[in-house]
This record gives structure tokens, sequence and C-alpha cells, in this order.
């Protein structure tokens, strides 16, 4: 649609309502600025009502959506900022700086609640690496995030990297960020009073990154290539600067409010910080200091990176402006908080906006038409394959495939360990551990079973945050919140849309049950392409944090003592639908996926908690991606140990239930463990109804070896772990060449 020689992305429907709001046609910068307003990716007007039914508040909750980074206490009148979000779009343009600047941009959502930021998250999603295209796109993604995040000093501590042919032209890239900051010391993005001082920080502001919002709000296209401009550009070096400038600015007590400049630009920036105010704003762009000549509709879209936005009484302007001068970052005053309702745009004194801020900030939600997938039938009643002979074959292949082998390729390219706060980082444990203090500890990890969404959106999305709970678990952590990232194709696509609503409402019930608060995230949608109407699966990420409160409770994942008994904990069941056994070995995508049992989940947690906080466990491994026999052997490949372990023993649901469903099944509810006092965690689990059992022990001949019985002694399964560790270690780099 034309409005005003605009081209815009708004509805008849839409356009007749602003018009009638305003009395008027829009200007064009108007019009620019609605525009982006009612993008999805700004306004969330197809998603709103779906996200409402996530829970938000508790008890320790400072924070939640709506503002720029959730805040959770922890204590000590300390709190743990922290936010996730999407630069999905850009990375399948410009790989590099798309993940770049998706990584710079999380940083300052945590800045912006006067967070210091502290470690970094990436969960990563491509095609088959046997594509270059996808070697191209993962290669630079990885160096994008890496470069940023090394130069800006911050430890890139967790992620998750998946692969599957529904991302081969959509990868997804979704950064996190966690920050720490006093309770006391927290600021809000809400204006104050009428007369108090807009001021823009940082980079000066260019034409990259303009329709950057709308153009992550809609399909991808052949012609998408040539919008790479609404990808910005990223500065880490400039961002370190802005991080201590920011910091220092805000120990004076002298700032008021703070945002930063993320989808939507100036427009979205000065809007709301308004609008949480109850008050309106008055910008000059002439003041907006530019690296190129711009328009005051280009310097309302832009979303350059590296620009902060402060508000502050225009009597404390000189003590700010001597912190920035200090740092060398550029700053000007651009504009100032007004008691009208509305944001002006002037340009050299002439108005050429003037829109009410509630127009801007309280777009009104679409009813979306949601419809069951017709392949999800089908996808469910597929058989299950027969059983392969040789299942020393199957695990290998497991190990070596690109969902499960080790990402070391990866995160040895990034900096895990600046700050000197990692303690369990990338690969030792089922969540990576930061010291906060000399007495306690966070633990944080990303999970998405988008194969088991595709099947169950339900069962998926619920599945993501029970994964979370039992990777946070099993290293000892307490689960307090989480933030979610939720990715999806075209929401006008009624079986997308049911997607989205059914995995949210997993989520949901997941998060109700275990009384954990959603604290904020992000909505991507449009993860599809125009040509080929090929959308990715869905793929609800969900980032937990957990709290610590014992330095000695921090438990890793490797086999550490020759003779401790194998613990296996919760049941086993025929449940290898949307499991990498389907996917690697004979190519499936359907079957049945793991059922949810909310009391079941939440005994067995309780079960392995304590038996950490009792000083049983020497290991925990939570079983997710290829099940027992994958988790077993990450177990001794990280330990350097072996294990030998009995399959009649492993609990399971119903006598029938075949090797190859106990070995692969990826069951929900289960962890391992190895102890010294196997008695008193069977005892534990007995009181909490929880199927325990000893299902072997750890040795030191380095091999893995699964018998059938305790009486038949019949070998199923019998690998060295040097084999194993090769293919487990190795297979990326090898893919990668």
């Amino acid at each position: 649609m034309i409005v005003s020689g605009v081209s815009v992305d708004l509805t008849k429907e839409e356009m007749k309502y602003i018009k009638e709001r305003m009395g008027r046609e829009p200007s064009a910068v108007e019009a620019g600025m609605l525009d982006i307003m009612w993008s999805e990716h700004c306004s969330y007007k197809a998603s709103r009502p779906v996200l409402k039914m996530l829970p938000t508040s508790g008890k320790r909750v400072i924070l939640g959506p709506g503002y720029d980074a959730g805040v959770v206490d922890i204590g000590d009148n300390q709190c743990i900022a922290f936010k996730i979000e999407s630069h999905n779009h850009p990375s399948a343009i410009d790989p590099f700086s798309g993940a770049a600047t998706g990584i710079g941009g999380i940083i300052r959502d945590v800045l912006a609640v006067g967070a210091r930021p502290i470690a970094l998250v990436d969960p990563i999603f491509f095609g088959r690496l046997n594509n270059p295209h996808t070697k191209w796109l993962m290669n630079n993604v990885v160096h994008g995030i890496g470069d940023y995040g090394n130069c800006t000093g911050i430890a890139t501590v967790a992620g998750e990297t998946h692969f599957d042919h529904s991302f081969e032209k959509n990868p997804l890239v979704n950064c996190a960020c966690f920050g720490l900051v006093d309770r006391d010391k927290i600021v809000y993005a809400k204006a104050k009073e009428a007369g108090d001082l807009l001021v823009l920080v940082g980079s000066a502001t260019g034409k990259d990154g303009i329709h950057g919002v709308t153009f992550a709000s809609k399909n991808l296209h052949k012609k998408s290539e040539e919008e790479r401009p609404a990808v910005q550009i990223p500065d880490p070096f400039l961002k370190k600067l802005i991080i201590e400038a920011t910091l220092e600015a805000l120990k004076t007590g002298k700032v008021k409010a703070i945002k930063d400049f993320g989808g939507g630009g100036l427009t979205c920036i000065s809007s709301e910080i308004a609008s949480k105010g109850g008050l309106g704003a008055d910008i000059e762009v002439s003041q907006v200091h530019t690296r190129e000549k711009l328009t005051a509709f280009e310097i309302m879209l832009s979303e350059s990176q590296e620009r902060m936005m402060f508000s502050c009484n225009p009597k404390d302007l000189k003590i700010l402006e001597k912190i920035f001068e200090k740092y060398n970052v550029a700053h000007r005053v651009v504009g100032k908080l007004i008691p009208e309702k509305k944001l002006i745009v002037r340009e050299n004194g002439k108005i050429v906006a003037d829109v009410p801020i509630e127009l801007l900030t309280d777009v009104p939600t679409v009813k979306m038409p949601s419809k069951k997938p017709r392949e999800i039938e089908k996808l469910l009643r597929q058989k299950k394959p027969h059983i392969p002979s040789n299942l020393n074959e199957v695990l290998m292949k497991l190990l070596g495939s690109e969902n499960i082998a080790s990402k070391r390729w990866i995160y040895e390219q990034y900096d895990t360990e600046v700050g000197d706060r990692t303690v369990l980082k990338c690969g030792e444990s089922d969540a990576s551990v930061l010291k906060i203090s000399d007495k306690k500890a966070i633990a944080i990890k990303s999970d998405c079973n988008y194969k088991h969404a595709y099947i169950d959106p339900y069962s998926g999305g619920a599945g993501g945050v029970l994964e979370n709970i039992r990777n946070l678990t099993a290293t000892g952590a307490v689960p307090i919140a989480i933030v979610d990232n939720l990715n999806f194709g075209n929401p006008n696509n009624p079986e997308v849309f049911y997607q989205l609503s059914e995995s949210v409402r997993g989520m949901s019930d997941a998060l109700n049950f275990f009384q954990l608060p959603c604290v904020g995230g992000n909505v991507s949608l449009y993860n599809e392409e125009d040509t080929s109407m090929k959308a990715i699966k869905p793929s609800p990420v969900s980032l937990a944090v957990g709290l610590i409160d014992n330095l000695e409770n921090i438990t890793s994942l490797e086999f550490k003592q020759e003779g401790d008994s194998i613990v296996m904990i919760g049941n086993t069941a025929m449940e290898t639908g949307g499991s990498e056994y389907f996917s690697v070995i004979f190519g499936l995508e359907g079957g049945i996926p793991p059922a949810i049992d909310f009391e079941a989940e939440k005994n067995a947690a309780h079960v392995v908690h304590e038996s950490i906080k009792r000083k049983l466990v020497n290991a925990a491994h939570d079983l997710s991606s290829g099940g027992l026999a994958v988790s077993l052997a990450e177990m001794c490949i990280k330990g350097n140990l072996g294990a030998e372990i009995t399959l009649e023993a492993v609990p399971s649901k119903t006598k029938n239930v075949q090797a190859d469903d106990l070995l692969f099944s990826e069951s929900y509810g289960r962890y391992v463990l190895t102890t010294k006092d196997p008695q008193k965690i069977l005892k534990l689990a007995e009181e909490k109804g929880v199927k325990a059992a000893i299902i072997g022990r750890v040795m030191s001949e380095k091999r893995l070896t699964v018998y059938d019985s305790s009486e038949k002694k019949q070998k199923i399964m019998d690998l060295a772990i040097t084999s194993m560790r090769d293919e487990f270690e190795n297979s990326i780099e090898r893919k990668m060449r």
C-alpha cells in the first residue's frame, strides 16, 4: 500500500483505523513511523493474545515483559537481568553482521536496565551440513557471534546448535545476554517528568537498518538479498565504550530513564520511553548526529547499532556529558519530554510528524485463524522400524550426527571464561554455571524440542521447558525464571498459528505447574520462503536461569570414580517419535513423541536436587537427544572412564519395551546419576514415587558395555571410548572442512 508516497505493509483496515484516529491521512514520515510500530516485530499484534497465556509474575520477579530485559531477585540485594531475541532474517542475508548485531542488541537490552552484561548465550539453527550454503551461513554466524562477544569482553558460555532441512534458507540466530545488577540500582525505561531532555548517545545514525523490523515481519523472498541495507553494521569496540560510559553515568544517579536503540529505531525509543511515563516527546531530527545526509523519514526509522537514549533533568546534562566525553562517545540532545501524549517530530523547527503516542505504542491485536496441521495425524501414525542388528553402529552414527556431536568447533571460537565467573562452560555440564559470589552461582541453559513440536506442538513447547528444568537441576540449581524466543513461520497460515498457540499453551502449562515465571522474550514469525512456501519447523526456544545457593552443590556430567554405581531416575517408554534415532538411522520425522507428565517431572527433579544437596551425587546428566545410550557415552567420553550397564534394569513403563527404546527413546523426566551410596538415592526416589534403579557401574576399562540382562550377560553394545570420542568430538569439524 502507498501512503503519502511511501510504501507500507499496513492493511486497508489498519489504514482506515489510523485515519479515523488521526482525522487525516498520515504524512510520509508519519506513515513510515506507523508502519514500523505496527509491524509484528514491534507490536506483536498477532501473537500478543497468545502470549497472555504465559505466567509472568512471581516472588522473585522485579521486571517482567514490557521492559528491555527481565529482572529476577537472587538475594543479597543482587538481581539477574536477562533477555533473548532473534536476528534471523538479517543473518540469512548477511550472516556475520546479522549475528554480530544480534549480540550487540541483546547486550544493550541488559545494559538498559542498569545491569553489567556478564554472559552470552547463542541458540542457533541451520540446514544440514552437506549443503555448502549451510556451511557458509554457519561459519559466518559463528564468527559474528565470537567476534562481537570476544571484543566486548563478555563470555559466551552456553547455547545450542540444531540442524534440520527446514532451516536451510531460514537459519535461526537467537541471541541472549545475562547481566548482574544491584536491586536498588535497577533503571526503568520510563519517562519521569515533562521538560526532561532526551540524549542520544553512541554511534552516528546511518541508512543501515532502515525498515529492519518490517524486513523481519515478512517472508524471505527472491529479492531479499536486495534488502541488505536492512541489516545493521556492528561495532563491538564502540559497544565496550558505551557499556562503561553507561554504567558510570548510572552511578551518578542523574539518569532518569534509559533505553537501547533496537527495532523501530528513534520512533520506537522515544514513543516507548514517553508512553511508559504517561508523557509525550518532541524530537528535532537535525540534532541527531549522522554519518551521511539523511531525511527525517530515514532518521526516525534507522536502526543503526551502538546507540542508547538517556533522559535527564537539563541541570544534570553537564555531569553526564563529562562522562561521555571521557569515553569519547558521541552524544546529542535530540529532544525533550512533553506533557501532551503525542510524538512530535521536527526538521529544523518544522513539524513533519505529529502522532498520538498510543497510536504508536498501543496497536490493536489481530485475531488469527487456527487450524491443526493435516500432516500431524499422519506423522503420529508413523510405525517404528525393526531394530537394527548392529547397535554399536547405531550409537556411533548418533554420536557423529550433527545434532548430537560435540559443538567444540563452535564454542572454541568463543571466549568462554573472560570475566572470571565461569565455573562450568560449554560441554562440561547440562547447563553452564557462573559464580556470582563466594557462596552462590547461577546456572543457565537454552533448550528447544523442535522435532517434537513438529509432531505435537503442545508436547514440544512443554518439553523444551521441562528439559530446561532437568538441565538446571542436574547442575545442582533450582530453576527460578525463563525467557522465550518463539520462532515460527507465517502466522497468516492457520496451521502455523496453531503451532504457535499450542506450543505456547504447552510452555504455559509447564511453567504454571512448576511456578516458574516467563519474564520476557521475543517472537520471530515469517520464517518462511515466499517461493517454496517452506516454513521452519516450530521452534519455541526457552532460556532458563537457576540459582545454586551453595557452590559445593555444583555438579558436572563426567564419570569421576571407578566403582560408582550408575542410577537411572525416571521411566522409559516406547517414545522414539521425533527422536534423533528415528531421524539419523531411518530418516523419519514422525512417530510417538514423549508424553507429558508434570507430576513425574517434578518428583524426579526433587529426587535429583535432594540427592545433590545431600552430597550423594558425583555426576549427573539428564536424558534428551539420543536417549540413554548417548548420555552414557557422553559421560564416558568426558570422564575417560568406562561403564558396564544391564539393560533389563532400566526402569520402564511397560514390560515389552524393546532394546532400542530403552537405549534411544527420548522420554522426558529422566536422569543418570553416579554415586557411592545408591540405596540412599533409591530410598529418596521411593518416597517420592519415582521409578529408579541401579543399572550399572563406572569401570576403569575404557569401554561402554551394555548387557541385555544380568543372567545371560549377552553384549548388545560394546564400544571403546577412543572410538566414541573421535566420532563425537571431531565430526562437526570434519563436516565443516
